[in-house]
């Protein structure tokens, strides 16, 4: 999970919901219907938990040092507010 997490597509896929560049809902279809991929990235993230996705980029960042590793500020925003994925029924995606 640990060079997966900042670097990958989970990441970047925050990032560009953030800068607003395409929907949560293209983000993830991009990658299931474009890459074969069982759930997009941001689904992914909402399972693993966004809250532990910050704290395995947070860990990374603090050895390390590189920006890339760095939580991005949308993950940050969100687990401040409580938005945690699935476990809370709130993160990228709402869920019952």
């Amino acid at each position: 999970l640990g060079k997966f997490v900042p670097r990958s597509k989970l990441g970047q896929a925050m990032q560009m919901f953030d800068r607003g560049q395409a929907s949560k809902e293209d983000i993830d279809a991009g990658m299931r219907f474009g890459c074969a991929h069982p759930q997009g990235p941001l689904e992914l993230s909402d399972l693993i938990g966004l809250d532990t996705l910050q704290l395995v980029a947070e860990v990374l960042y603090d050895e390390f040092k590189e920006p890339t590793y760095a939580p991005p500020p949308i993950l940050k925003r969100m687990v401040t507010a409580g938005h945690l994925g699935r476990k809370t029924g709130k993160g990228f995606y709402t869920y019952e």
